[in-house]
């Protein structure tokens, strides 16, 4: 996680907490409180390290009692919102499971102003039957941000939280919360669903297109959550997938004149490709457009990543493609001297490919 978020819990932040919590409990000691958090370790601590520090210095200065102190939390929950206030669902996490009932009342209060995601898995984790049982009453809440936390607590694979093994290998106790969820009227809540669906299809694809074969045409939003769930399978290629969505396979379509603005790349720089797609059929084609970057990888190897390009009918003929990619290092990607490949593939087919040379410097 970047540096600069990790900047949320400055001023701002704290003094209308100390406020809030001394309001709320008045032996709080505000002053004994900042002095805790912001320590010798402070400004080294990353941001999930943070948000776990200033959990543990709320349980030393809010009433000796979990059910006394959570209640404070519950208290001036509503008063403040934003990803910094993720510490309160943490507070529940480390400190409250032996409270369950209290905790999970917790949780499902602290969510709209932050997130309780995170903070729901031990508890899938520690007894999954109560923990699923209560998320599917939250599929039914009034309140979109509990729905939402009804999908996205029990992801498999929520990215920068514990995975959840049993759901990993068996998904089975997702999908009655997913079914209640399908047609959400909050897009919110059908992001959540879809990338539910997502996770789902890294270990279990077949469940994935039996349930999109049993949901497709039932409803907008619906087919929405499917086609956005699918999108790993649809980027594998997956023919079943593509047929769903009514992209045809072997059509008489092909790629021609695939050019590279340059042979050789600095680290930093933009490529920029063109091509034509070529439709020789006499009727329009559904034709789903993709570019691939095979990027080699710290030990000389490539991985291949796929970027969806376009998405729509193309005219009988030739049409002309053009983009730009930008390669320089990210969070989630460090880029390595060597060969790259561009590839180009229509509704999951490779169709043409061209090299070039990335150097560093």
């Amino acid at each position: 996680m970047s540096e600069l978020r990790k900047q949320i819990f400055g001023d701002s932040f704290f003094r209308p907490l100390i406020t809030h919590l001394t309001d709320a409990y008045p032996k709080f000691d505000g002053e004994r409180f900042l002095s805790l958090v912001q320590d010798t370790d402070w400004e080294e601590r990353e941001l999930k390290q943070r948000v776990r520090h200033v959990s543990g210095v709320l349980r030393k200065t809010l009433p000796d009692s979990y059910e006394e102190a959570i209640e404070v939390l519950m208290e001036i929950a509503p008063l403040g919102s934003g990803l910094a206030y993720i510490t309160f669902p943490d507070f529940v996490e480390v400190y409250g499971q032996e409270h369950w009932d209290v905790s999970i009342r917790a949780l499902e209060r602290f969510t709209p102003y932050s997130t309780s995601e995170f903070a729901v898995r031990p508890f899938i984790e520690r007894d999954q039957p109560r923990m699923m049982a209560q998320m599917l009453k939250w599929a039914s809440h009034s309140n979109e941000h509990v729905r939402r936390l009804a999908s996205e607590g029990c992801r498999p694979r929520l990215p920068w939280a514990m995975a959840l093994r049993e759901l990993k290998r068996n998904p089975e106790p997702i999908l009655p919360i997913l079914e209640l969820l399908k047609e959400d009227d909050s897009l919110y809540v059908r992001k959540s669903v879809a990338n539910n669906i997502n996770d789902i299809t890294k270990d279990h694809p077949a469940l994935v297109r039996q349930l999109s074969t049993a949901w497709i045409g039932r409803h907008p939003h619906t087919d929405w959550i499917i086609r956005h769930g699918a999108r790993t399978l649809l980027k594998r290629g997956d023919e079943e997938m593509l047929q769903l969505f009514g992209y045809k396979g072997h059509l008489p379509v092909h790629v021609e004149e695939l050019e590279l603005s340059a042979d050789k790349l600095l680290l930093g720089e933009r490529l920029r490709f063109q091509f034509n797609i070529v439709n020789e059929s006499i009727e329009s084609e559904k034709l789903r457009i993709e570019y691939g970057v095979e990027y080699v990888k710290a030990n000389g190897s490539r991985s291949l990543k796929k970027f969806q390009l376009s998405d729509k009918l193309y005219l009988p003929g030739r049409t002309k493609v053009t983009r730009e990619q930008e390669f320089r290092d990210l969070s989630t990607r460090k880029h390595h001297a060597g060969e790259h490949i561009v590839s180009v593939w229509v509704n999951g087919e490779r169709k043409q490919e061209a090299a070039f040379m990335l150097e560093l410097d």
